[in-house]
């Protein structure tokens, strides 16, 4: 039989005053570090405070060419509503135009429903009625060209 015990490792922590002094150890080393850098980049944040009102000018002009291209171009820029705009007027003058077809088209089934003189000639027209007494002429329908019988009569 084989008993073991899994002990974890201890780990023995150093007394607070260790730990402190371990710290600002530390803390000079890091502050020498961050004052190296400091002095590496001293020139180049110079250069870029000299020339920041240059710079947010820059900025503002960008943003506002974009902002006018986006305007005029954009998803729903200007060009876009000029184009929805003719459309619109096209499509209000084709539902005028029906709409104008539309009365007509009611006015003469008004005319045919309540109108005798009306309904006379629409029946005269196009069932070919005639009042006791008249003779309607008919003119016969033209006669089809016969096709030639061999195709060398059709060159």
């Amino acid at each position: 039989m084989d008993i073991r015990v899994n002990l974890p490792k201890l780990r023995i922590l150093p007394a607070p005053e260790e730990r402190l002094r371990t710290l600002t150890n530390g803390a000079d080393q890091a502050e020498a570090l961050a004052e190296k850098a400091r002095v590496k980049a001293e020139p180049y944040l110079q250069t870029v405070y000299a020339v920041r009102r240059r710079l947010a000018t820059g900025a503002v002009a960008v943003l506002t060419v974009w902002l006018f291209v986006h305007v005029m171009f954009g998803a729903n820029g200007m060009a876009v509503y000029r184009a929805k705009k003719a459309e619109y007027q096209k499509l209000q003058k084709d539902i005028d135009g029906l709409q104008k077809e539309n009365d007509e088209y009611t006015e003469q089934v008004n005319e045919l429903k309540t109108d005798p003189k009306r309904i006379e000639k629409e029946a005269r027209e196009q069932f070919h009625y005639a009042r006791p007494g008249e003779v309607i002429y008919v003119a016969p329908a033209p006669p089809a060209l016969a096709q030639p019988a061999t195709r060398t009569a059709q060159r």
